[in-house]
Order: C-alpha cells, then structure tokens, then sequence
C-alpha cells in the first residue's frame, strides 16, 4: 500500500515503563501489519523498558525525555515542576502540540493507549479524525481517581471503547444510554504472545531457591494498587506459624522503597527477595511453585495469562478480569479480596499442596481463549472500520 493510501494513526500513552497496558500496546504494535499503517507514538516521557521493542517504522514522539523521578528530592524539583507544567500547559493549548510536536499532520484515528489520555485525545483539535480509547482498569477502583458514572460517561465521546474483560464491558453498557452508545463499546482480548513468554522462561535466572522451601511469586509494577504489603503481611503471619516458605517480588515502581522498608521493619528480610527490574520475569515465573495475584484492583491482569502460559499454581484476590481469566476457579484458586483472603490461600497451599492437582489438571489440557494472531485481527478490523 502506498503511503498516501496507509490510514495515519496517533497513538497517546504516558511512557513505555514497565506495565500491562504498555507491554500490551508494545505487542500490538510488534504485530500490526506495517503496509496498511502510518503510526505516530506520542509518548509524554520517552522513558520504559519497552521502548527498544517499538518497531523501527513507528514514528516515536515525546513531550519529555528522561526517567520518570520519583524522589521528592529538592534538587529533583526544578525539573519535575518543569515536566508538569509543560504537560498541562499542551493539555491546555492542543492547538500548540499539534502544530509544533505534530506538524499540523492531519490523522485518521487517534487513540488514548490508556484511560488516562481521554481529556488528551477528545480535547484534539483534529475533528475529523475517529478516537478510539483502550480501557486496561476498572475505573471504579483506579488508585489516583476513582471514576464517578458522570466521569465514565465522559468516555462515550470515543468513537469506539475498547474493553478487555466482561466486568469492564458491562459496567460501560449499564451507563449506556442508547444503542448507539453500547455499539461503541468493543471487547477485545489483548494480544499476548504465549510463544515469546515460554521462548524466554527456558533462560537462566539468578534467584537462588532455599532447599525444600516453597517459593511463591508475584510479578508487577510496585504499586500499592498491587497489595504487595498484604503480601508481605500475609507472609509474615505464615512464618510465625511455622509455615516456612519464600516470596519474590519482581518488578520495580513508585512504591518499591515502601515495600523495601516494610520487609525490614517486619523482620522477613532473609525470606523475601525484591529483584527489582528484570526485561525478562519468565525465568523467576518458572522456578516459583505458586503464583499470587495479591491486587486490590485490576481491570484484567494479563499477568494471570502469563502465569496460565507457564502452567503454575495460581492464587489470586477476586478483582476484575479474575474468574473470567480462571474460568470461574477451575485453573486456580480465587481468595477474598483481602490480606485474610490472601493469608488463607498461601495458608492453603503450603498445608494442603494436593489440592492444587485439580488445577494443575486443568492447566495442562487448558486451550487459551484466544490467540495472539486473532487479538490483532480484531484491532485491526475494528481501525480499518472507522
């Protein structure tokens, strides 16, 4: 397809840190078919591991440069205070970032990556163009602002909302308020590539395992959207009960010192091991016995999928995405949305092991719902119908 004829995409996410809906978008973007599209990546920090994936024909945009600061150092002020202001003041004049950063480029469909980039994409000054947003979270329980139904009906100004789980799917119909409003709302898996996650599990790790000691893991960003501290304390109480065991957090993010100092001040600093980043979890996912799911929110965790991938044991909290994904409790263990809930299910696997053999059973024969190539499909049919 020439290039006049290639439908031109702007594509808006906060950076390309370490997270499902980036890590999702990054895939998409790896699979996409590149004769049929003209894409612009607009980033507001040019920062993440993902950023070395993006492919090279994407056009990758920024407003700023540089890792995300997260200290509230004074010396780190002066440029947090300048990255902020920059950012409002574009989000306020759309007109200055799309003549400037943008060029005056006139796109066919512009899309918010993330909830987080409504305002950004329905405030464009491009009224032609179709706006698609994609919606990773339960608005209801978002850690920095929890939707109010006026706040969620905001997003049915999107030509097209793209869901990734039932729950999602159907707290956007009961708002609707007419048909058309409920045929903008489209639920698609997100693409995963299972064949990449177990290409990469059969690497080396460096965690060392203490003898005879189960391990169980939890993979994500730290946030306390993630309930590792209830991890943690969960942990703990199995420890003082003579339950030995280990936990490993691997991932980093905003709270990863908190979660540092709490394993201190609860004394398990010799059981619970924090990796940090890592481009590649799957090695630790394979070596681990159990995998906990400790959120306090979700919208549909792609991690579970990643842990279905590599057939572990799964213990996870009753949030969005969770009986969807394990199929009502049949590939694993689905506890109270709690640190009780999450403390009777490890309690569980370390005392009962054999009663994850019917999950295990489950995991083997499990067929995924969909694939990776199907995912695309459907994203690309839904572009190339606006």
């Amino acid at each position: 397809m020439i290039a006049d004829q290639k439908k031109k995409i702007l594509i808006r996410i906060g950076s390309l840190r370490h997270g499902g809906a980036e890590k999702v978008l990054t895939t998409l973007l790896k699979n996409i078919p590149k004769d049929q599209y003209e894409i612009d990546l607009l980033l507001n920090l040019y920062s993440g591991k993902y950023l070395s994936e993006i492919p090279e024909w994407i056009n990758v945009l920024y407003l700023n440069k540089g890792e995300m600061i997260t200290t509230n150092r004074l010396q780190d002020f002066p440029l947090k205070a300048f990255r902020v202001l920059y950012q409002k003041t574009l989000k306020l004049f759309p007109k200055i970032l799309y003549s400037s950063i943008l060029k005056n480029k006139k796109y066919d469909v512009e899309i918010a990556a993330i909830h987080g980039m409504r305002d950004e994409i329905l405030n464009s000054p491009l009224k032609t163009s179709k706006k698609v947003v994609w919606i990773h979270n339960d608005l209801r329980k978002t850690h920095f602002h929890n939707y109010t139904d006026q706040e969620i009906r905001k997003f049915f100004g999107f030509d097209k909302i793209m869901v990734i789980s039932d729950q999602i799917q159907h707290d956007f119909e009961t708002l609707a308020q007419n048909e058309n409003e409920k045929s903008k709302i489209v639920r698609i898996y997100n693409p995963i590539d299972t064949d990449e996650i177990l290409a990469k599990s059969e690497r080396q790790c460096s965690s060392e395992k203490a003898s005879g000691e189960k391990t169980f893991i939890s993979v994500g960003t730290v946030f306390p959207q993630k309930g590792f501290d209830r991890l943690l304390n969960a942990h703990k109480k199995l420890l003082d009960e003579g339950l030995k065991h280990r936990i490993q957090i691997v991932g980093n993010g905003y709270d990863f010192e908190n979660i540092k100092n709490l394993k201190t001040t609860l004394g398990v600093d010799h059981t619970v091991e924090m990796t940090g980043f890592t481009d590649n979890p799957y090695p630790y996912f394979k070596a681990a016995d159990f995998y906990v799911l400790s959120s306090r929110y979700e919208g549909y965790p792609t991690v579970l999928f990643e842990a279905i991938t590599l057939k572990k044991n799964i213990i996870a909290t009753d949030v969005s995405g969770v009986r969807e994904m394990l199929d009502n409790g049949k590939l694993g263990l689905i506890v109270d949305n709690a640190e009780e809930g999450i403390y009777q299910g490890m309690k569980k696997a370390l005392t009962q092991p054999d009663s994850f053999n019917t999950y295990q059973n489950e995991l083997q024969q499990y067929t995924m719902p969909f694939q990776l190539e199907n995912s695309v499909k459907r994203i690309v049919t839904l572009l190339d119908s606006l």
